[in-house]
């Protein structure tokens, strides 16, 4: 009876707060928020471990980005297959085995001793288990469980990354410097077991109908389930979406997207602020701080992708971005406004990029095809993500610095700006392209 109780606690939480106008999958975007800011903490941890694992094993900061490379690779390249998986076996049952496994492989790093061992349980024991728990999670709950507003959960959702930098990068960087780096993987482990894992088994459900709802603001059922095979179901996703040039004009401007943000910025502005005389607390806290200015441009990307034109929208993120990024080299390693400028620029529109690639997908692929096809574009912004990763260590490794790393990543952002304007609205991989309404256009 009390297994039946907690089994149904959900419908019954659900049918109260409909009878109070409140409907549940707020409470499940709540859940999912929470998840998503712990697996952004788990993920940037990275950028606090590289110069430990550099002073206690002497290993290079090319030998170390190439196990965050692997990472950042199958972060990516897990969202398409766990898609597949959220409607084979569930939303709540992925996410609970890729919190344990992130769980296990940090618990199991505090015993490595050879750099074979950070790729295998960095790289890919933990990118695939927080691939499961990335940005197509994100992208799969606002599009089952919201109708209307699914522009403003989807920056919710997205700016979890914001969020979980903000609660975790200088925790964990004050934790390394007063304890070790072993303890900050503990503490990894902790939260994933102790804090996260029980409320994603009670409150987290895959689909309104699990809770006898629609979803918000919807006044019909949405299709049943996909019962296709996940593996299936991720290919047929991606070569049906090879006809689209909007798949590949999104999936080239996010392969830029990952290489400006997770590779270059999330994984070495930490060291790279270090080089220039700024301690391991500080260098995370800018970074944090960069988290502040991206959850407020992240939750304002999303309410204006539910009101204007999302290919304008990505236009000017880049374009920003590569301005910031340009400027970067001469700003790094102080404290005047010209550093406060990057922060807020390029803060603002850190994920900035992702309500508005959702939209487009979701326009030009279906809903219910947006896990697997976003999950695919969302697989090359990890790709250029993990080059950047690595082609930014080694620069560091091979010139001295990170200003090459920079300009170049600042003129990639120019480019992708250049890449994203010439995306054709309401085009379908099999059908004429059509001019979207302006109803359309603003649906998120």
């Amino acid at each position: 009876m009390a297994l039946g109780q907690v089994v149904n606690t959900p419908s019954r939480f659900a049918a109260t707060l409909e009878r109070r106008g409140i409907h549940y999958g707020w409470v499940v975007a709540g859940v999912s928020f929470l998840t998503l800011i712990t697996a952004a903490g788990f993920r940037s941890t990275a950028g606090v471990l590289i110069v430990p694992l550099q002073d206690e094993f002497g290993w290079s900061r090319a030998t170390i980005s190439a196990a965050v490379s692997i990472n950042l690779v199958l972060y990516g390249l897990g969202g398409p297959f766990a898609a597949g998986l959220y409607d084979r076996i569930g939303v709540r049952r992925v996410i609970a085995v890729a919190l344990v496994v992130i769980a296990v492989s940090s618990t199991l790093t505090t015993q490595m001793h050879a750099p074979w061992q950070l790729d295998l349980l960095w790289g890919v024991a933990n990118g695939l288990a927080t691939g499961a728990i990335g940005v197509t999670l994100a992208a799969v709950i606002a599009n089952r469980w919201f109708t209307k507003r699914r522009g403003l959960v989807t920056g919710m959702l997205t700016a979890s990354n914001a969020t979980g930098q903000l609660v975790f990068l200088p925790v964990l960087a004050w934790v390394v410097t007063a304890h070790g780096w072993r303890t900050a993987a503990l503490v990894v482990s902790t939260v994933a077991l102790c804090l996260v894992l029980p409320l994603v088994l009670l409150f987290l459900r895959d689909r309104p109908s699990d809770v006898g709802l629609l979803s918000y603001g919807a006044t019909e059922p949405d299709p049943p389930a996909s019962q296709k095979n996940p593996f299936s179901a991720a290919i047929h996703g991606l070569v049906d979406s090879t006809g689209s040039r909007t798949f590949w004009l999104l999936t080239a401007s996010f392969f830029v997207c990952g290489a400006t943000t997770n590779g270059l910025i999330g994984t070495h502005l930490i060291p790279a602020a270090m080089d220039h005389g700024l301690s391991e607390v500080t260098a995370a806290s800018l970074l944090a701080t960069i988290g502040v200015f991206d959850l407020v441009g992240t939750l304002c990307s999303g309410w204006l992708t539910d009101r204007y034109d999302p290919r304008w929208l990505l236009f000017w993120y880049y374009g920003l971005r590569g301005l910031s990024l340009l400027g970067l080299p001469f700003v790094i390693g102080s404290t005047n406004l010209g550093l406060i400028a990057f922060i807020v620029f390029y803060g603002l529109d850190w994920v900035a990029t992702v309500p508005p690639t959702v939209a487009l997908t979701a326009n030009a692929f279906g809903r219910e095809r947006v896990g697997v096809v976003f999950g695919w574009i969302f697989g090359a912004h990890q790709l250029g993500a993990a080059v950047a990763a690595w082609g930014a260590g080694a620069a560091r490794t091979w010139l001295g610095d990170y200003q090459t790393a920079f300009v170049t990543a600042g003129l990639l952002s120019l480019v992708a700006s250049g890449l994203v304007i010439r995306i054709t609205l309401g085009e379908r991989p099999d059908e004429p392209a059509r001019r979207l309404e302006p109803a359309d256009a603003t649906a998120g």
